[in-house]
């Protein structure tokens, strides 16, 4: 997520009240997670186990909640509480916004493209010509929508990510201020939901077909002319490369890659990342042979043991 103007390390450590490292005039561009950090971004760290990481991240300023020795050409962000620092930061950058209709006056819809009644178009959303939205399907705030595209009826797209810390008082949720962001030539099913991201986008590629009741979580990037079947699940962070496969009740974990070309059979759990161009099956997945040859031994195990035996 990109500030709208660039500020000073200083401006950044008065929203947030912390003492900082660096120059005053430092300056930051956005914020970022790890995984999408960029030069001029803020990553929050709040374990030792991560601290080596963010530190050497592409990542300019750090929030941290230690003192450490700052790498050179980068500033620290001193807080007792990351996580919370950096929810201020995007509750600053990016508050949330009512809106009182059904379709915001800040969206843009393009050529011939037709809204369902019931539908709910939040604010700065951008839907390209040619698009069929149909009946209570609910596009919140920000979202990018290609030209060509059509969304069955119940789906959601932008809700916040399924992302907690867990405290003594109960669960503290990391705001969201990301995107989803759909291409051209998508069709997504009804009852589907797919979270924005975190502070970056979750993103549709072009072509691709999403079946009824698919789950897609923050972050995600799904390649082009991928094919998800009903009731998949997938986690956040997930990267799945270009004419992907999952058939249904695939679930998928977080911060994993499917390679190009991948399919994989219904009701597989995916626990690594998966090379392209082969079939799995399973849970955890393997390539569909080797699963369906164990499958087939396990049913012979009677018969061994009864060998065994004589």
């Amino acid at each position: 997520m990109k500030f709208p103007i660039p500020h000073t390390l200083e401006q950044i450590a008065s929203i947030i009240q912390s003492e900082y490292i660096g120059k005053a005039d430092f300056q930051v561009l956005g914020m970022n997670e790890i995984h999408v950090v960029e030069a001029g971004d803020i990553v929050f760290v709040d374990h030792p186990k991560y601290y080596d990481k963010a530190l050497n991240s592409k990542a300019t300023t750090i929030l941290i909640n230690k003192k450490v020795a700052c790498p050179e050409g980068k500033a620290l962000l001193i807080s007792d509480d990351p996580f919370r620092d950096f929810n201020k930061l995007t509750n600053f950058f990016k508050p949330f916004e009512k809106s009182n209709q059904n379709i915001a006056t800040s969206a843009t819809i393009g050529k011939n493209t037709i809204i369902q009644p019931g539908g709910f178009i939040g604010n700065n959303v951008v839907i390209g010509n040619d698009c069929l939205i149909h009946a209570n399907v609910s596009i919140y705030d920000n979202c990018i929508i290609g030209n060509h595209v059509t969304i069955h009826a119940g789906t959601v797209l932008g809700s916040d990510a399924f992302y907690y810390k867990n405290r003594l008082e109960g669960f503290d949720k990391l705001v969201s201020g990301g995107r989803v962001v759909i291409e051209d030539y998508v069709d997504i099913g009804a009852l589907c939901t797919i979270d924005k991201g975190v502070t970056g986008d979750t993103t549709i590629k072009r072509g691709t077909k999403i079946d009824n009741q698919v789950q897609i979580g923050h972050d995600t990037v799904i390649g082009n002319k991928c094919l998800i079947a009903s009731q998949t699940g997938i986690a956040g962070c997930v990267v799945i490369e270009d004419e992907v496969t999952l058939w249904g009740q695939v679930g998928v974990t977080s911060a994993i890659t499917i390679g190009k070309k991948a399919v994989v059979l219904a009701q597989s759990g995916i626990s690594k990342s998966l090379e392209g161009g082969k079939t799995y099956f399973g849970s955890p997945a393997e390539e569909a042979r080797e699963k369906l040859k164990q499958l087939a031994n396990v049913k012979r195990i009677p018969e061994i043991l009864k060998k065994i035996e004589q």
